[in-house]
């Protein structure tokens, strides 16, 4: 299996594992998934093992990059037949010790489709930091925030050459003296901060990213970059109601979605609908149950946004679900 292009992959169908050991009974449905997503699914539990007793070696701990011309620390967009975006990730994540970096904006290039950011290992390197699952980013031609999908809010300036754009984390520690799971992602804007988001912090890190994507485009990195941070949170940015067009008995806290309904009969679900469709873009989600509750009544799947909002998805029609109590599609 080869390291830097199925990990990426496989974060297409980790959330169907859901910690359940018989979610294979589903997978194994004909036409549940295809041929290839089932041996990626195979691989999975071998990879993690792989990475965990880090065995992957200097595959990990090599930067990536796909479409980005490198001399130095300077970077600049490799053009393509296909216009795909271009994609450097740096080979260490931040630490509590190095917490933060830079880049300087040498040439915006024919749009300035720039953007800086973190991003989980083995993301895919043909995405902007931000449009992908567990990753994060800030745009300079359009100022705006983008936070696992491909639609963004807006944050701070519009970017110019000579402008420093900056990102880090604010590192926290557990009772347990661990990260814990969501950590405080900043930005800077030519030295002064911009904002935070909060954002879910994966196994193994997050990882300094900075892509591109047209003729021209170049940045100076500085990854030994400086920056000392207050506690002050200059603007929250991750509330997350603008990303739900209805929440019907659930409570929004910060990315968390919580059931607050009566629970006494069937007829009272929550709901959560998100404001923008799936498409040809942004065609994935996930969740991560982080408590069952009593039975664990939850369910991931797609519906029409005139679904009833006391139904599940996948009980009505125009709609379709995965049920994680009963593993039931």
């Amino acid at each position: 299996m080869n390291f830097e292009n199925d990990v990426g992959s496989l974060q297409h169908i980790a959330a169907m594992e859901l910690r359940y050991q018989n979610i294979m009974n589903f997978i194994r449905r004909p036409g549940a998934l295809g041929n290839q997503d089932f041996r990626n699914f195979q691989d999975l539990r071998r990879l993690r093992e792989l990475i965990n007793r880090q065995e992957v070696g200097q595959q990990v701990n090599q930067p990536r990059n796909e479409r980005i011309n490198i001399d130095s620390d300077i970077l600049s967009y490799q053009v393509n037949e296909h216009n795909k975006v271009g994609l450097y990730v740096t080979a260490d994540p931040l630490t509590s010790d190095n917490y933060y970096f830079e880049i300087e904006i040498l040439d915006l290039g024919q749009i300035g489709a720039i953007g800086v950011g973190l991003v989980p290992r083995g993301y895919h390197l043909d995405a902007q930091p931000g449009w992908r699952a567990m990753s994060v980013g800030y745009h300079a031609d359009d100022g705006k925030l983008f936070k696992s999908e491909g639609f963004g809010k807006p944050f701070g300036p519009v970017s110019q050459v000579g402008d420093k754009l900056g990102c880090g984390i604010k590192f926290t520690k557990d009772d347990d003296g661990e990260t814990p799971q969501q950590v405080k992602v900043f930005f800077t804007h030519n030295r002064k901060e911009v904002g935070i988001v909060m954002v879910q912090y994966p196994p193994g890190g997050l990882f300094p990213a900075v892509g591109m994507h047209s003729e021209g485009e170049e940045v100076k990195l500085n990854l030994d970059a400086e920056w000392h941070y207050n506690e002050l949170v200059l603007m929250a940015v991750d509330s997350g109601e603008d990303e739900w067009s209805r929440l019907h008995d659930v409570k929004l806290n910060g990315s968390l979605l919580e059931y607050n309904g009566r629970g006494k009969s069937i007829h009272d679900v929550g709901l959560a609908q998100a404001r923008f469709p799936l498409d040809t873009t942004n065609h994935y989600f996930e969740i991560e149950i982080v408590d069952p509750g009593e039975n664990c009544y939850i369910a991931i799947g797609v519906a029409k946004k005139t679904y009833p909002k006391n139904r599940h998805p996948g009980w009505n029609k125009g709609s379709i679900a995965y049920h994680a109590g009963d593993i039931t599609l």
